[in-house]
């Protein structure tokens, strides 16, 4: 039989007898796939309060500045003044950022030092304001008394759950007729409200805010969570910014430099890179000069699903949720997206008040995102 371009459909009236030739599938074309959370897993506990809290800590840090301008001849200087005096103890050995030369710290008052130059026969180099001084350690006295005890306090942070509903109502009508591409309209619009909540809650984990007054909220005001961009505080790069390479595009070089970074100042090991589309092809041109082709290669592969460097390997996700010129750096072991106990995503059915069913898609979830210096961000990228 000749194909004539003609839908079933379309006889109209000529031939009532035929039935519409409608497909029997429901196209979405909607964006609703969760690939941070997919990254991130099921978190290993639940939340247990509307105000989630936890506990973090930190060691005595073995790192300072120089804060003193007024030298008179800085390579032969033995006192000067720093920023946080009560990090040293007499007997450290400190060492300028970058410099072989070593000191001995002999005396500490307040926030000035008296050092040994060249400690160890190492030069004496020149001291600047605002360099970074590294303690290398401490070198107790044979049989001295103890020094006074030196410790951290643990500091408690905060977010807050959120709750995510969506409300399904059929009419009795509509469950008791045929439906065309679906078995169940009830399931159906579950499943469908179930896609758009999952959606929001990851918009939520990167976007997402609290309010600055009443965050915990109330029967009038609406308890939000805080995202990860909003957790972000110390490591945040931007082109041009401190010594942060300005190339208005995502290059290897930012990278490198923020992951280093961010080594370097925590404990944290990135293991993901989150990215919108736009950065996600800016890091699959990295290997851009290395591709090559053989005369028989029939497929064109620029893709770079997963970053190794020296400060660990990377696991690139892309979720068009992240910000256009941002790119996120976290160390998915310290981050958990977490239902409140009993409350994550379920469906309750509500009273019914008339010829309809009718209920409500509902869960309530927190970000818990320890050590916010393990983690980073990079912002102000352009196309």
């Amino acid at each position: 039989m000749a194909f004539t371009g003609k839908a079933t459909y379309t006889a109209g009236n000529t031939f009532p007898e035929v039935a519409e030739d409608v497909a029997d599938l429901v196209g979405v074309v909607s964006p609703h796939e969760t690939p941070l959370l997919d990254a991130l897993g099921d978190p290993a506990r639940p939340a247990r309060a509307t105000v989630h809290e936890w506990l973090e800590d930190t060691l005595l840090s073995n790192s300072d500045t120089v804060n003193d301008s007024s030298y008179t001849d800085a390579s032969a200087d033995t006192q000067f003044v720093v920023s946080n005096g009560s990090r040293y103890r007499p007997g450290d050995q400190i060492q300028v950022d970058g410099s072989a030369e070593v000191m001995l710290v002999t005396a500490i008052t307040t926030n000035t030092l008296t050092v040994v130059r060249g400690y160890g026969g190492t030069t004496p180099a020149a001291l600047a304001n605002a360099q970074v001084l590294h303690i290398l350690g401490n070198a107790a006295l044979e049989g001295d008394a103890a020094d006074a005890a030196r410790f951290t306090s643990r500091t408690r942070k905060t977010n807050y759950t959120q709750i995510f509903s969506s409300t399904v109502e059929i009419s009795g009508s509509e469950l008791a007729v045929r439906q065309l591409g679906i078995a169940d309209e009830l399931d159906y619009q579950k499943q469908q409200r179930l896609r758009e909540l999952l959606r929001d809650l990851e918009n939520c984990v990167i976007n997402g805010r609290s309010a600055v007054t009443t965050p915990e909220g109330s029967a009038s005001i609406r308890r939000t969570m805080k995202g990860a961009i909003g957790f972000i505080a110390s490591n945040k790069f931007s082109p041009g910014a401190n010594d942060f390479p300005s190339d208005s595009a995502l290059t290897e070089e930012q990278l490198n430099l923020a992951l280093r970074t961010i080594w370097k100042n925590s404990n944290g090991h990135v293991d993901l890179i989150v990215v919108n589309g736009q950065e996600k092809r800016a890091i699959n041109e990295f290997i851009g000069t290395n591709r090559r082709f053989a005369p028989d290669t029939h497929t064109f592969t620029n893709l770079v699903s997963q970053y190794e460097s020296d400060y660990g390997i990377c696991r690139v996700v892309m979720s068009r949720w992240v910000p256009a010129g941002s790119v996120l750096l976290l160390d998915s072991s310290r981050i958990e997206v977490m239902p409140l106990s009993g409350r994550s995503f379920q469906y309750k059915p509500l009273g019914v008040t008339g010829d309809k069913q009718s209920g409500q898609v509902i869960g309530e979830y927190t970000l818990e995102m320890r050590n916010e210096n393990a983690h980073g961000i990079i912002t102000g990228l352009t196309a």
